[in-house]
C-alpha cells in the first residue's frame, strides 16, 4: 500500500483512492498478479485478469479482429515505486503479464486514462499498438477518456 500511495500522490493513479486499496488491487477476475523487488523490497505490481463490465479494450480488440471477447486479458493496476523508476521495473512487469496471457492463449490490452502520459509512453515503447481513444462512463456524473491498447501480435 505504501507504494501504491506514493504513485497516487506523485502521478495521480489510480485517478480515484479506493474505499479499500488491497481490495482494488484484486478485485476481478485475476488471472495472475505479480510484483516487483528491488533490494529486498517491493517496488512494483501489475495484473492481469478477464475483461469484466467496465473494461473497452477487449471488445474494441475483438471487433478489429473478428474475434471472441474472451480471447484477451486485460492487463491493469501496473505502477512502480517513483524512487525505484529507471530499472526497467514497468517494462519487466508488463512482459511478465504479457507472458502470461499468451501461455494461456489470450491476446493482452488494456485501458488507460489519456491524462496518464507517462504510461501510455511506456506501452508505446513497448511496442503496443493504440487501437482507439474513447469517453468512458465511470459513474453518472463522470465521463473519462480512455486509450485502448493491444500488445503486439
Amino acid at each position: 500500500m505504501r507504494v501504491l500511495a506514493a504513485v497516487h500522490q506523485l502521478d495521480g493513479y489510480p485517478v480515484h483512492w479506493p474505499d479499500q486499496p488491497r481490495e482494488w488491487l484484486s478485485r476481478g477476475p485475476l488471472l495472475g498478479s505479480w510484483v516487483a523487488e528491488l533490494a529486498g523490497r517491493t517496488v512494483g505490481h501489475v495484473t492481469l485478469s478477464q475483461g469484466g463490465e467496465g473494461d473497452l479494450a477487449p471488445t474494441l480488440w475483438s471487433e478489429l479482429n473478428g474475434a471472441a471477447r474472451g480471447g484477451t486479458a486485460v492487463v491493469g493496476r501496473l505502477f512502480v515505486d517513483p524512487q525505484a523508476r529507471g530499472h526497467r521495473i514497468g517494462a519487466l512487469l508488463m512482459g511478465q503479464a504479457q507472458e502470461e496471457a499468451r501461455r494461456r492463449g489470450l491476446h493482452p490490452v488494456l485501458d488507460v486514462v489519456t491524462s496518464d502520459r507517462a504510461a501510455a509512453a511506456l506501452y508505446e515503447r513497448l511496442g503496443w499498438e493504440l487501437m482507439a481513444t474513447v469517453e468512458q462512463q465511470w459513474s453518472p456524473d463522470l465521463t473519462v477518456a480512455v486509450h485502448c491498447y493491444a500488445a503486439p501480435s
